[in-house]
């Protein structure tokens, strides 16, 4: 039986990954980043090893050994991890092969934006013999989709927030500032950085305690999707509904809900709409009834 390897960082993806995996009738090797990856993972597996954040050369080896076709790296690692004044005392305690300075100090000595670390990281790993593919490529029942995504319609005036601020958001995305803004009443609240989504959202809550604004978040146009694919989860609709949003715009098909079905009945009880934007904003909500009115 083919065998698939999954390299798991933070959160529920790793674990839902395991389970499409394993639906699609292939066998799941379990790697899980050591400090990072959920209790809940290694069972989803049919066979699970711990292996060094900084030691790729030990995944390559541990998915040779096990005759995996593919892998899969997915899971949250924070952003912020390469920038820490400790980053360096860090690498000494997981012990780094030599492949990760060649990477650090070399391939990445004058760009280290994770977006670049991760595409140079899935080039080289495929050179070395471990193929990364799509990290939705199992997952593709999570992704949102086009339009209203929940039970809850959006408001007039968060489809005009969202129509505002879908174009913005995509600039910034393609500067790869970020990948979520918050909006309100047209004005944007707050833009995501070095921080991650969770800490913006935090922000935004103290910054518009009113309430009622909207999270817009997707990808940017170039992003590699072999990794760090934007996700919203229940954690992320619990901090969003204490922060005061009603509203999450997200890219459809570009943006996973994980898990789906949670995630929707979550944003629900907390009367929380999430709608899925494909392209152009206005297109993607035109079939929502409140549109006409969204300038009103």
């Amino acid at each position: 039986m083919s065998a698939t390897a999954i390299i798991a960082g933070q959160g529920d993806l790793p674990r839902l990954t395991a389970e499409g995996v394993r639906a699609s009738g292939r066998r799941v090797i379990g790697l899980g980043l050591r400090g990072m990856f959920e209790p809940d993972f290694p069972a989803a597996c049919d066979e699970f090893r711990t292996v060094g954040f900084l030691r790729p050369t030990g995944w390559v080896r541990a998915a040779r050994r096990a005759r995996c076709d593919d892998a899969i790296l997915i899971g949250r690692v924070g952003k912020n991890v390469m920038h820490r004044r400790r980053f360096k005392f860090d690498m000494l305690q997981e012990i780094p092969d030599l492949y990760v300075f060649y990477l650090w100090y070399r391939k990445l000595r004058f760009d280290r934006r994770s977006a670049t670390l991760l595409r140079i990281l899935a080039d080289d790993l495929a050179e070395r013999g471990l193929n990364l593919v799509d990290s939705t490529t199992y997952l593709q029942d999570h992704l949102a989709t086009v339009g209203v995504n929940t039970s809850r319609q959006p408001t007039a005036a968060e489809i005009g927030d969202v129509i505002f601020g879908w174009s913005l958001l995509k600039k910034t995305s393609e500067l790869d500032i970020g990948q979520a803004i918050a909006v309100r009443q047209r004005d944007v609240i707050s833009v995501e950085a070095l921080e991650g989504t969770d800490a913006m959202i935090a922000r935004s809550g103290k910054l518009c305690p009113r309430g009622g604004w909207s999270l817009l978040k997707t990808s940017s146009p170039d992003h590699d999707s072999r990794s760090d694919v934007p996700t919203i989860g229940e954690r992320t609709i619990r901090n969003a509904a204490e922060a005061g949003c009603t509203c999450i715009a997200v890219g459809a098909g570009q943006v996973i809900l994980a898990d789906r079905p949670k995630v929707l009945a979550a944003a629900d009880a907390a009367g929380i709409a999430i709608v899925g934007i494909d392209g152009d904003a206005a297109a993607s909500l035109s079939s929502t009834s409140k549109l006409d009115s969204a300038d009103g």
